[in-house]
């Protein structure tokens, strides 16, 4: 016999209502973070699989599409989508028409992986590019399987600028596709943080060295996105104490403080936070309140790591965030929005079909049918 859903999970809550983001006001609190599913085309171009799989999730708050390579060269994953051709940017345009017309709002996170890939990756066979030539620890994911980082090639200081110019290339393109902001991706060991970290960059230019000179790309390439699209329809993502990527920093609390200081002028629609280790612990070793950066930060706080329905309702409920991200839940639950909303169970994903392959997996997960509800 089927029973009526309970909207029990809503009540005392403003976690399913609307909030304004920037121009925009989202449907709820809830934002789908950025999942890299491998499932584009080897060119790059996405098509009508990754637009009904937004479009099946458009009822959060807000999507923020899958990590998007800016050039052939920020490419570290087989399979990722990319933003620097007008092909791709026309790929896009299925997956926005898609999420507009089912009332939803999506954002394209910019990308670039910097040492975190391999020459067999790159153009020509080249090596990737990073701060330093320190190679990480771990394993890239090839057209061969997985084959064991490299040792990268030091960007020269003159190149620093055309790095910049490409997020500014790629944004503009993400633009002419239909998207309703951007969002900087400089976390997760990738090359902004390879910047940012002083594991990972011992540069002794401009770019290398002190706070100031370790957070100027960041800096930069924001300037160059919000040139673009305005302040207000750009986010970043930041990842302060993750080891993820082989990166990390000596001292990470007065890198941030400083980065966010420098970000604010910018009139950012939101920063975008992990909290503890990317995939791991929420507290790990070692750590420093991430509240301080709420503090800091003139503009909406968005949170991510390991989130579930109650750790949600106590950030709203204790103001430590103002948007919940969700990740991993997102994949085998297209209306995550609808089942946390009626604290309905929730389906767990296939591995096995993360990452490349076709729609199974992909966009096959059933809906909620009602018939279940919370103790």
């Amino acid at each position: 016999m089927s029973i009526e859903p309970i909207p029990q999970a809503a009540a005392g809550t403003d976690l399913f209502n609307p909030v304004p983001l920037g121009p925009y006001t989202l449907s709820n609190r809830i934002v789908m973070a950025p999942l890299t599913r491998s499932r584009a085309d080897e060119n790059g171009v996405p098509g009508e699989l990754q637009a009904t799989y937004y479009a099946q999730r458009a009822s959060a708050g807000l999507l923020i599409a899958e990590a998007t390579n800016i050039s052939p060269t920020a490419k570290g994953y087989v399979l990722t989508p990319g933003i620097w051709t007008a092909e791709q940017a026309e790929g896009w345009k299925l997956t926005t028409k898609a999420v507009h017309d089912k009332g939803g709002r999506i954002f394209l996170q910019l990308w670039h992986v910097g040492r975190i890939s391999h020459p067999d990756i790159q153009p020509n066979g080249a090596l990737p590019v990073a701060p330093s030539a320190v190679r990480p620890e771990g394993q890239a994911f090839t057209n061969d399987g997985f084959k064991p980082h490299v040792t990268p090639r030091a960007l020269e200081t003159d190149e620093i600028a055309g790095i910049v110019a490409d997020y500014a290339h790629a944004a503009q393109l993400a633009k002419d596709a239909g998207f309703d902001g951007v969002e900087i991706h400089a976390a997760n060991g990738y090359l902004l943080q390879q910047f940012l970290a002083d594991k990972s960059n011992q540069r002794t230019d401009r770019y290398g060295g002190s706070i100031e000179n370790r957070t100027r790309i960041v800096v930069e390439v924001t300037e160059a996105v919000t040139k673009v699209w305005g302040g207000d329809r750009v986010g970043i993502r930041l990842s302060p104490l993750t080891t993820f990527g082989d990166t990390g920093d000596s001292n990470p609390e007065p890198v941030y403080l400083s980065l966010i200081d420098q970000l604010n002028p910018f009139g950012l629609a939101y920063v975008h936070v992990i909290e503890g280790d990317t995939g791991g612990t929420r507290t790990p070793e070692g750590g420093f309140d991430l509240q301080k950066l709420r503090k800091a930060f003139n503009g909406t706080y968005m949170v991510n790591n390991g989130y579930d329905l109650d750790l949600a309702l106590e950030a709203r409920r204790e103001n430590l965030a103002d948007l919940i991200c969700f990740g991993r839940p997102f994949i085998a639950n297209p209306d995550l929005v609808e089942r946390l909303r009626n604290g309905a169970p929730l389906a767990e994903g296939d591995q096995a079909t993360f990452y490349g392959g076709d729609a199974g997996g992909y966009i096959d997960y059933p809906r909620w049918d009602g018939t279940v509800t919370a103790a």
